[in-house]
């Protein structure tokens, strides 16, 4: 099969002065060489197109693939991560991960929040913050916690993001406002273990490859899994596999509602009672071999890192037909 893929090179983005934050969810060279070499493994040949804009290119050069492998997150606006799908649809190209509607809606937490918590799921009390005045009115008892409403990679979350009084809410709205140019999520601060739930396969036929807990240690933010502490994993946090069936319903459960394809990652973090609560579902994991998180819970669980893309690829396929 002949395989397109797509991605967003870090390099790239930091050659043009983007600061390593803002390009964090974006790929090194070391995953797309890792990718590759997969799908060549599983018998696939390989083209590398890189980001939208030479998608276009090739596109209007009338150039096709099978099966378009798709990693790219897109750089601009809340949907940036359906830009690439919603071209390949209407050039019905297939592609793996999630339909091009999901994966706009999936990285809206605010909305996603709303559908998980009309459908039963428990979510921490939230409330989506667009202005100085929305904060203020903010009623949610304190403490809370303040996050970027459209972003991965714990981009936005930091030391202070968790809020103890309606000044710090203050700072750190306009802090989202003025870095990332969105939104921001404002919740229920929510004490407990965190979780991170890698799933493949669609519908019916998915299934958890395992839960992993996130555990911070020695001089991590303790009070999140924040950019920092994502940054500095090996000295900040201790991942273990365990065997929570309360979290991997949810998260399956979560899958399931959203629709969502070919493999992916639920988190999930205990309330105060030690409840477990949806807190976003990522449609398009990170997939570098040696620090993404369900590359490392794959690792703790014995699942090849060949056979985890080649199984994406499966999943799409068998979706496909």
């Amino acid at each position: 099969m002949l395989i397109g893929l797509t991605y967003n090179l870090k390099s790239y983005y930091l050659a043009k002065g983007f600061s390593a934050e803002l390009v964090a969810e974006f790929d090194s060279e070391e995953t797309i060489n890792a990718i590759e070499n997969a799908l060549k493994n599983g018998g696939h040949e390989v083209v590398r197109i890189g980001p939208l804009e030479e998608l276009v290119q090739r596109l209007q050069m009338a150039e096709k693939w099978d099966l378009v492998f798709n990693i790219a997150e897109g750089m601009y606006g809340i949907g940036r991560e359906a830009q690439i799908p919603a071209l390949l649809d209407a050039y019905q190209i297939p592609f793996t991960f999630s339909s091009t509607e999901i994966s706009a809606l999936a990285l809206d937490k605010g909305l996603t929040n709303v559908i998980m918590k009309a459908r039963g799921i428990k979510v921490a009390d939230f409330k989506v913050v667009s202005t100085i005045k929305d904060a203020n009115k903010v009623k949610i008892p304190f403490p809370l916690f303040v996050k970027p409403i459209a972003e991965g990679t714990s981009k936005g979350i930091n030391k202070f993001s968790k809020i103890e009084s309606k000044e710090a809410l203050i700072s750190q709205c306009e802090y989202i406002f003025k870095t990332f140019h969105q939104p921001a999520m404002v919740e229920e601060y929510l004490p407990g273990r965190e979780f991170t739930v890698g799933i493949i396969g669609n519908g019916a036929s998915a299934k958890a490859i395992g839960v992993m807990e996130i555990t911070s240690v020695g001089d991590a933010d303790a009070e999140a899994y924040t950019y920092d502490n994502k940054q500095l994993y090996e000295n900040r946090i201790v991942y273990s596999i365990v065997d929570e069936p309360k979290v991997e319903k949810l998260a399956l459960k979560a899958w399931n509602i959203m629709n969502a394809s070919d493999a992916g990652r639920v988190d999930i973090r205990c309330n105060s009672k030690g409840e477990p609560c949806f807190m976003e579902l990522n449609t398009m994991a990170g997939l570098n071999p040696t620090y993404s998180d369900i590359c490392i819970l794959c690792k703790l669980k014995g699942f090849p890192y060949d056979k985890l893309i080649n199984t994406i690829v499966d999943s799409a396929i068998s979706r496909l037909r």
